[in-house]
């Protein structure tokens, strides 16, 4: 780097001027990418073939259905969760809903009762997965959202029967040594490519009745949800950060 001590601006040139902010060090490492677009230093926690990675929240095998690159939820068998433990991360994740959107009375299914599932960060913190095309639900439970918290910016959600994708980059929050928070998790997640949350605050866990509470804890597992319906996953990735 010049050093321009010993000379005043007007005596050096723009150039020299120029290299006193340019920082070389540290060199940013070199990403590069698969033939399905999935950067190298990239965890796969599902390639379509096999569940080695994940296990039921009990420690038990997982017993979702895997076919044809997917894996689907078997109603009653529980959620599942990685077996390694994460705390920062950049998520990528495809889920798809079943075209069947009545029951078995040919009633049509609505509301929380169309399809869901859920992406739970470190087994607390759920960005809803649901069918939310044409169909109505309260706005902090559609798909996008983070569950009974943060409404999506916009409903991005494509036609039953398609697949879809999040993008999403958690922060996990931090907890002093006397476990009080320090800071609430984050979460920025796209939707299909679209923006739905942008850098919002997490109140504490993600919870179906009652306030949002925080309680310490370390890094964690992440979670797919049987919430009873065929949703499925494929092309499960992530980062750490």
């Amino acid at each position: 780097m010049f050093s321009s001590l010993a000379l005043s601006a007007d005596e050096i040139a723009d150039w020299q001027k120029a290299e006193i902010t340019e920082v070389w060090q540290p060199v940013p490492e070199t990403v590069t990418f698969d033939q399905n677009n999935i950067p190298s230093d990239a965890i796969i926690l599902f390639d379509g073939t096999s569940l080695s990675n994940w296990q039921s929240v009990d420690q038990g095998p997982v017993k979702w259905q895997v076919k044809d690159g997917a894996m689907t939820v078997v109603a009653g068998t529980g959620d599942i969760k990685s077996k390694e433990a994460f705390c920062d991360v950049q998520l990528h994740v495809e889920w798809k809903m079943p075209t069947q959107v009545t029951n078995d009375k040919g009633e049509l299914l609505t509301g929380q009762g169309r399809n869901n599932s859920g992406v739970f960060f470190q087994q607390r913190y759920e960005i809803q997965v649901l069918d939310s095309y044409n169909n109505k639900t309260y706005s902090n439970g559609q798909a996008g959202a983070v569950y009974k918290q943060h409404i999506p910016l916009v409903n991005a959600t494509k036609a039953p029967g398609e697949w879809q994708s999040y993008d999403i980059v958690f922060t996990a929050p931090l907890f002093n040594d006397a476990g009080r928070l320090k800071a609430p998790a984050t979460i920025t997640a796209f939707h299909n490519g679209v923006l739905v949350q942008n850098h919002v605050e997490i109140q504490g866990v993600t919870e179906w009745i009652g306030a949002p509470t925080y309680t310490a804890h370390g890094c964690d597992s992440l979670r797919l949800q049987d919430h009873g319906n065929p949703v499925s996953f494929r092309n499960i990735w992530l980062r750490k950060l």
